[in-house]
């Protein structure tokens, strides 16, 4: 294959027509009919593309087909021109060693690893205090926005239930009572929350409608005051009730919060922690901004990845209201993000007619579609929401086959592995075929724990050889004293 400019491509071979592949933003890889180099991202196709109008993907597939690879692709790509990588909730871990490669901050989470302190403004109280006036308490109300929200997230989480309306107003009172009465140098946390709803200062009981009866005020809060015991003698408590163990670095070219320690059944702790990253995590993107805003630091861009977005959205109903909280951010914040999860049947799992019409705006609202190998049936689905031809929907079903038998024992590799349909808006899909490099592989290896440990394996095979020369020894052979049971095996 050769490249040529225009000029002399048409003299060699007057029926040259372009591919129309764009070359805007990362490359990805080559498309898969003609050859071309196709580029994009999020970031890139919003602000000089203007291919898409919100700066934002969502990505299905079957598992072990490459689909965090393709994003950790646009991750390495985008931070090199000083876009910011943030993973917030890194569950296997697929992306610490690539962040660790880029100088970034990885930062652990789980029981006896690290906790997130949820009362805690983080940037968000830092940069309200530096920038003061009116700007800061804007700022400062936003941060205690995102602190309720947090909360009544993991009081979701622990009751598998939403919170009542008249709940958030009373953990908003509090929440408003103890900002007003901590010192200045000292974070909140929730067993002060216990605390006041036990005190019952005026404030609070305001809310409760309590008319001077202590048994109403009583009443009100008790559900509340049950729920957050739950969470710090439950589960959640030893992650979510002291200081924060390592705070984001706002300076960092990306950071990833690891949350591969908690096991897989712990499907609470697992929500919780995400939620809680998304949230300390998207507060220091406001935080970042209000100070560049304020002329007070540079203007900087950001990328999130929400990675097996399945597994908190399954955690209890009604938490994905609280994803949508979260996530929901204004175009003009300078934040794209890459949603990723394996089918749209993960939001048809959830609990309420409410609940799945919401996850489904998750992809709706998507300015680019990622569709990896899928079955037929989950391609005619997602084909009622971004418009699928035909010939797409083949396309990608036939990646979804598994490899075939091999004659000599050799690993194939299953015909969808690394091969992509982008989709944006009614637009054709474009399907790419991506190769990973060495440094790429070496970074990026989601099948860690099946790589043989060849250490390992040797020191496996010296304490088999040594036991078959002590039983030597010892006159302990097969056939020998001790083993009349081996003769049946005797040819």
């Amino acid at each position: 294959m050769w490249r040529a400019t225009t000029v002399q491509a048409c003299g060699m071979w007057p029926f040259a027509a372009g591919s129309g592949s764009p070359m805007t933003g990362v490359p990805l890889g080559q498309h898969l009919f003609t050859g071309a180099t196709v580029c994009g991202d999020p970031l890139n196709w919003f602000t000089r593309a203007r291919y898409i109008s919100n700066p934002s993907l969502f990505m299905l597939g079957m598992p072990g087909l490459g689909k965090s690879t393709l994003v950790n692709r646009m991750l390495i790509g985008l931070a090199a021109t000083g876009v910011v990588p943030l993973v917030l909730g890194d569950l296997k871990p697929d992306y610490a060693d690539t962040v660790r490669a880029l100088g970034g901050q990885v930062i652990s989470i789980g029981r006896g690893r690290g906790g997130i302190n949820v009362l805690d403004p983080g940037a968000m109280g830092a940069a309200a205090a530096r920038i003061g006036g009116e700007a800061g308490e804007v700022l400062k109300a936003e941060a205690h926005g995102r602190v309720l929200n947090m909360v009544a997230a993991l009081v979701t989480i622990v009751r598998g239930r939403p919170m009542d309306d008249h709940e958030q107003s009373v953990l908003s009172a509090v929440l408003h009572h103890l900002r007003e009465r901590t010192p200045e140098g000292r974070t909140v946390l929730l067993p002060d929350v216990l605390r006041v709803l036990t005190e019952g200062p005026p404030r609070v009981r305001a809310v409760t409608l309590d008319r001077g009866d202590d048994a109403r005020y009583r009443d009100a809060v008790d559900p509340l005051h049950r729920s957050l015991l739950g969470i710090l003698d439950g589960p959640l408590g030893d992650t979510f009730a002291s200081e924060t163990s390592t705070r984001i670095d706002p300076n960092a070219p990306a950071v990833c919060i690891d949350i591969s320690g908690i096991g897989e059944a712990d499907t609470q702790l697992t929500a919780a922690a995400m939620l809680a990253a998304w949230s300390d995590g998207l507060g220091t993107v406001a935080a970042s901004h209000a100070l560049a805003d304020a002329g007070l630091a540079p203007r900087r861009w950001f990328f999130t990845v929400l990675d097996e977005l399945w597994r908190p959205l399954r955690a209890a109903s009604g938490i994905v209201d609280r994803i949508d909280a979260l996530t929901r951010l204004n175009r003009s914040l300078g934040l794209g993000d890459a949603k990723i999860t394996h089918t749209l049947k993960d939001a048809e799992a959830l609990g309420t007619d409410a609940d799945r019409a919401k996850a489904r705006g998750f992809v709706e609202r998507a300015g680019m579609v990622v569709c990896a190998g899928l079955p037929r049936t989950e391609m005619e689905d997602l084909g009622k929401v971004v418009g699928l031809s035909r010939r797409e929907i083949e396309l990608v079903s036939s990646w979804s086959s598994p490899p075939g038998w091999g004659v000599n024992g050799d690993n194939e590799e299953p015909p969808g592995r690394g091969r992509f349909l982008i989709k944006v808006g009614g637009r054709p899909g474009i399907p790419i075929k991506v190769a990973i490099t060495d440094a790429e592989r070496h970074l990026h290896n989601t099948n860690t724990r099946w790589t043989p440990n060849e250490d390992a394996v040797e020191q496996a095979a010296a304490r088999a050889a040594q036991q078959v020369a002590r039983a030597a020894q010892e006159g302990v052979l097969p056939g020998g004293p001790g083993t009349e049971t081996a003769g049946r095996w005797t040819a």
